[in-house]
């Protein structure tokens, strides 16, 4: 079976784990390699120059905890991380002062951006890195190209507009200062990465992980030959909401919608993705148990989306293929 993933960072790297567990790959590695493909295409929006360094947050955190590095508790970043760079940085006065690298984290920034230097694309870049932790799945960044997520605030000093990176919004701001717009800058002369279209058009199925819907998908889609290449798969796409409640289980996808005017809710995400048999890119749609989503073209069908472990994952995961029509 080959399995094609859109994804973000931390929630996004989680449901990899339930992708592999049900199919046996990984660090739950039961069945012949040669039976099963999963191919992640990772959002490039956080990406960022800081320190002289290029860092690929949504990368690294997949490619950590695919290959049993993350730390567990933060989600994030090394386990039995140091901060004594950070330290150091924070001694000279390096700006910016509100983004912390880890010394071991640091190591994986040198040498992605030693080989950027050099003339390497991100995806050869990534390839190199893989094999250090040996992640069990493609992760194919969703471009080379740059296509960087800004978001345009009113200074709450001077009350000007202006435009910063996503990280900035993100890490220093924790999204609370007025917002006006997302920009995915570069975005419109972007293409996918070398073997972004084919994993999505030579799937068995494509699924939508419950990742940000504007920043870490949306940023995703936004780049040149991504949409097209879902509308016209063969395979069923087919998507998972990241709203249980009426609330994100993680990070801040409801004020992320709530600045493009998408109710967070299932049905809000579902009917802002749309049906292929329209304009947009869903075939099916998951809910969490006890939510209600009617989105015209979808099928939509409830399941228990808590991403409590790899296992009750993979249930999640198995729920999505069978919506799909595809048996695991």
């Amino acid at each position: 079976m080959k399995v094609t993933v859109l994804v973000g960072g931390v929630g996004g790297a989680r449901f990899l784990l339930g992708v592999q567990h049900l199919l046996g790959l990984g660090q739950f590695g039961t069945a012949d390699t040669d039976d099963h493909e999963v191919t992640a295409v990772v959002n490039v929006g956080d990406d960022a120059w800081m320190f002289g360094v290029r860092i690929c947050p949504d990368l690294d955190t997949c490619m950590y905890t695919l290959g049993g590095g993350i730390d567990p508790e933060r989600g994030w970043g090394h386990k039995n991380e140091t901060w004594h760079a950070k330290e150091e940085l924070a001694a000279y006065g390096v700006q910016p002062d509100w983004f912390g690298l880890g010394d071991r984290d640091l190591a994986t920034h040198l040498v992605r951006s030693q080989m950027l230097r050099a003339g390497y694309p991100l995806s050869a870049v990534t390839e190199a890195l893989c094999k250090r932790w040996s992640p069990g799945a493609r992760l194919l960044p969703a471009s080379d190209d740059r296509s960087e997520t800004h978001v345009v605030i009113t200074d709450p000093d001077d009350g000007e507009k202006r435009a910063i990176h996503f990280q900035e919004w993100w890490v220093r701001h924790r999204a609370k200062v007025p917002t006006d717009s997302f920009a995915f800058v570069g975005a419109d002369a972007a293409t996918a990465a070398p073997g972004v279209t084919e994993a999505i058009e030579g799937a068995d199925v494509v699924l939508i992980a419950p990742s940000n819907p504007v920043v870490s998908i949306g940023a995703i889609l936004a780049i040149g030959g991504v949409r097209g290449a879902l509308r016209t798969t063969s395979a069923p796409v087919i998507g998972y909401s990241p709203i249980i409640a009426g609330k994100p289980l993680r990070g801040m996808a409801d004020e992320c919608l709530s600045v493009i005017g998408v109710p967070s809710t299932s049905e809000g995400v579902g009917a802002h993705y749309g049906a292929r048999s329209a304009t947009g890119i869903l075939d099916g749609w998951l809910i969490s148990d006890g939510d209600h989503a009617e989105i015209d073209g979808v099928s939509v069908r409830s399941a228990p989306l808590l991403m409590t472990g790899p296992a009750a994952t993979a249930e999640m995961v198995r729920a999505g293929m069978e919506l799909g029509g595809v048996s695991p």
